[in-house]
């Protein structure tokens, strides 16, 4: 049987050196704009929750940023919570949603497809996290197109 000869990592170990940052750290210039659309289902992969992230970290690279929510997209608009809305079943749970509140409080806009909340998935307004703003479906190419006229950055998250 082979033998380990080094002693076991311990909490405070690093595998990685995740201080060496390769490129410059881009901040926006002025009036730049940033719109990161979601054609994903809420807690069905990380892709929903890791382009929220990115949302916050162009708020506070200093973009102007948008959020997009259509089609199944929307479902990480709703409030969530069990038993009650607003408690976390599990840890992680409410991660979306606490992600979306972040955006919102950090200066984000954050827009809801009423089509896909109403016709695809049966919420109404009222179940949005406070603060998005409900859009007609016609909106949602127009926000699109708006942002590349505006040379925005767009960074578009889909799933299957």
């Amino acid at each position: 049987m082979p033998k380990v000869e080094h002693a076991p990592y311990k909490d405070g170990d690093c595998f990685v050196n995740y201080e060496n940052k390769v490129f410059e750290d881009v901040k926006a210039q002025p009036g730049e704009k940033a719109l990161i659309t979601f054609h994903t289902v809420a807690n069905e992969g990380s892709v929903g929750f890791v382009n929220l992230l990115q949302a916050t970290r162009l708020i506070r690279k200093g973009f102007e940023t948008s959020v997009l929510l259509y089609g199944p997209g929307v479902t990480l608009g709703v409030q969530r919570g069990f038993p009650r809305l607003g408690d976390e079943a599990f840890p992680g749970h409410m991660n979306c949603n606490k992600q979306i509140t972040k955006i919102l409080e950090e200066g984000g806009k954050v827009y809801a497809c009423r089509f896909a909340l109403q016709a695809l998935y049966g919420y109404g307004e009222q179940n949005l996290i406070p603060g998005i703003t409900p859009i007609n479906p016609q909106d949602v190419l127009d926000i699109i197109l708006l942002a590349r006229r505006d040379n925005a950055f767009i960074l578009n998250t889909w799933t299957l």
